[in-house]
């Protein structure tokens, strides 16, 4: 990378589904002072979404369109890497287009190989369209496998959210719910517990606490109510704690969000999406992000969606955006280096 331990990470800002809010969530962080307060920020995306993003935000702010991150330069104002690829007047604001859906991926991709090339620390994107990603020509279920792909990574990985403090796992994530029982094994509830306990390592958080959810009402029952806790949850924990790693429970999902929103523990795991997912998103919506969690390189987004019934009218709130911009920050600093318990630098994890 071409920035020392102390100088603030570059991180790639990408605008995100030119039909959605984030081109202008973007526009309307980049107008306050928070893209410069924790990173060097390069947005990436054709100039012409972003001043329509702009005029949607009614905001305006100084920037540079640079052609190549050679020509870098913090000192003459926001960076835009334009990318001449999407054409605001061709689409229509609200409604799904393959044309965002390209331009999307394209920028992951993009952003990806900057990473590589050590040209960028990390990047963070605004809401994506899957749907019209797929019909763009990126033909893969979510951006994470896309990542996974360009990566050529063959190691776990997976969303973790972040809401204030709290950090969630899940077990098994998109598949529904009759098939949720067959797919908890040790084997993928220590994959879960490991990504969550490596995810806030990276980030700064040694020593972290993680709750476990159960799977059934009332925790089973001593297998009353069924066996999963017995057969397959509490063995995963008794692994986990050989490895070192602090669990507690297995609570039941009703309980697990009152202990992990009263601070009982760092990170919750919980066994299926909707189980973390209702509870952080009636929690917090607005607010909350999603780390993909490991990857070689910090990647974040806001845990919402690209909320096409609002899009171009000015209204969507910017806090989620925000909270990602800053994690990508963070992490990239944290990939830089470890302060050990004697306060001496060493290499990040690998």
């Amino acid at each position: 990378m071409t920035n020392t331990c102390e100088e603030k990470p570059i991180i790639g800002i990408i605008l995100g589904d030119a039909a959605g809010i984030g081109p202008e969530i973007v526009a309307k962080v980049a107008a306050t002072d928070l893209f410069a307060t924790c990173c060097r920020p390069v947005i990436i995306g054709d100039i012409r979404v972003l001043q329509q993003g702009m005029r949607v935000a009614k905001v305006t702010f100084p920037y540079k369109v640079i052609e190549s991150m050679n020509e870098a330069d913090w000192d003459k104002g926001l960076l835009v890497l334009g990318q001449k690829n999407l054409n605001p007047e061709e689409i229509k604001v609200g409604e799904i287009n393959p044309i965002c859906g390209k331009a999307s991926g394209d920028a992951l991709i993009l952003a990806i190989n900057l990473y590589k090339a050590g040209k960028i620390d990390g990047f963070c994107f605004a809401p994506l369209n899957k749907a019209a990603m797929k019909l763009g020509g990126h033909e893969f279920e979510s951006e994470h496998m896309l990542f996974a792909h360009h990566f050529n990574w063959t190691g776990p990985f997976g969303e973790v959210n972040v809401l204030d403090d709290l950090w969630t796992s899940r077990v098994t994530s998109h598949i529904p719910i009759k098939e949720v029982s067959a797919k908890l094994t040790v084997e993928n509830i220590m994959r879960a517990i490991r990504l969550a306990d490596r995810t806030l390592r990276r980030a700064g958080i040694g020593n972290a606490k993680l709750g476990i959810a159960a799977l059934n009402p009332h925790g089973g029952e001593n297998g009353l109510c069924g066996r999963e806790e017995i057969d397959v949850i509490i063995p995963a924990m008794e692994l986990a704690r050989q490895e070192n790693i602090d669990v507690v429970g297995p609570f039941p999902a009703d309980i697990l969000f009152i202990k992990a929103f009263n601070g009982d523990f760092d990170a919750a795991v919980t066994m299926y999406h909707d189980q973390g997912q209702i509870a952080m998103k009636l929690k917090g919506f607005e607010f909350g992000i999603t780390v993909a969690a490991g990857l070689p390189a910090p990647i974040v987004t806001a845990a919402h969606g690209t909320a096409y019934d609002i899009a171009g009218k000015g209204i969507a709130k910017t806090g989620a955006l925000e909270n990602a911009v800053k994690m990508a920050a963070r992490i990239a600093l944290c990939d830089k280096v470890r302060l050990d318990s004697g306060g001496v630098l060493t290499p990040p994890e690998s």
